[in-house]
């Protein structure tokens, strides 16, 4: 790995590190997600669990395959590459963003692609160009960045022209923040991530346990799973997968519920408003995944 110094065209210096070069200070509002991308890294992803979670999830979503080939693609809020993998498998040239210590992660697993790049940057100022791009898709991260509507303009801002992009963002209906993970992060997101993590590792087996069988029973487990502010995964729900791995995969998004600093939901006429000052942008909600949207530049 090279270490060094990128200088821009200004003259400002930036640090590349395990190289990767580091356009924010290490320390962020995101610092959970490096630790948790970082200690769950391969949790996610289909090369280490195996089956293809990830990738049917990443198709439906931002309806792209085998169209990626040698097109340039950016993955915005890349976590530890779960979706980065799937598309480098499709030969995609890929640039992969994360304002986090997760970069590292992504790096790691992704170090079989030499078509890929890895950044560390902030989606509120992306160091890419204008319009640089042929695809870009953001799963699962706009809600927690502390600008939603700057997020969704500077990851479509680097599309050009006819290209496409994709959202997943958590969606925002009246009962929303009825949810108990809304109300035990009024304490948790003020936690340091390592301490909440040790906590949740001595507390989670029992939870596991019990939600293994409470959120099994029809109706009363969508009362409880709404009631409580952890996740469970179960076999329907994780088919193959053995007790460890959906434990842990349970361990990893209950930190994922409760550690991050922002978690705000949004609704479709929020993306729209957020999208209009861009100009004519042809969006299409899908209702996959809760608050899904693609679009053409």
């Amino acid at each position: 790995m090279w270490e060094g110094t990128l200088r821009s065209a200004t003259g400002r210096d930036y640090p590349v590190r395990r190289g990767i070069p580091r356009f924010v200070p290490e320390d962020s509002y995101a610092h959970n997600f490096g630790l948790q991308w970082n200690r769950f890294r391969r949790e996610q992803l289909d090369t280490e669990q195996g089956g293809a979670l990830s990738r049917k999830r990443f198709e439906s979503e931002t309806g792209w395959s085998h169209s990626l080939a040698g097109k340039w693609v950016l993955d915005a809020g890349c976590g530890a590459g779960r979706f980065a993998e799937v598309a480098a498998s499709y030969g995609a040239r890929l640039v992969a963003v994360d304002i986090s210590s997760a970069v590292d992660a992504t790096a790691e697993s992704l170090a079989k692609y030499p078509q890929v790049d890895v950044v560390q940057g902030d989606l509120l100022n992306l160091p890419i160009r204008h319009a640089a791009v042929d695809f870009a898709y953001c799963i699962g991260v706009v809600q927690h960045t502390p600008d939603r509507a700057r997020a969704l303009r500077s990851v479509v801002d680097a599309v050009r022209g006819g290209g496409e992009f994709a959202f997943t963002i958590y969606p925002r209906k009246p009962w929303t923040k009825l949810h108990a993970k809304y109300l035990a992060r009024n304490v948790t997101k003020r936690l340091d991530p390592e301490l909440l993590l040790a906590m949740l590792e001595r507390v989670m087996p029992s939870l596991f346990a019990v939600g293994d069988r409470l959120f099994r029973l029809p109706g009363l487990g969508r009362v409880a799973r709404f009631a409580s502010p952890f996740a469970v995964y179960l076999e329907s729900e994780r088919p193959g997968w053995s007790r460890d791995q959906r434990y842990r995969e349970s361990l990893l998004d209950t930190l994922d519920m409760l550690a991050p600093r922002f978690d705000e939901p949004m609704t479709e006429d929020e993306v729209r408003d957020a999208l209009a000052p861009l100009g004519p942008t042809a969006l299409r909600f899908t209702g996959i995944a809760g608050l899904n949207v693609v679009g053409v530049r």
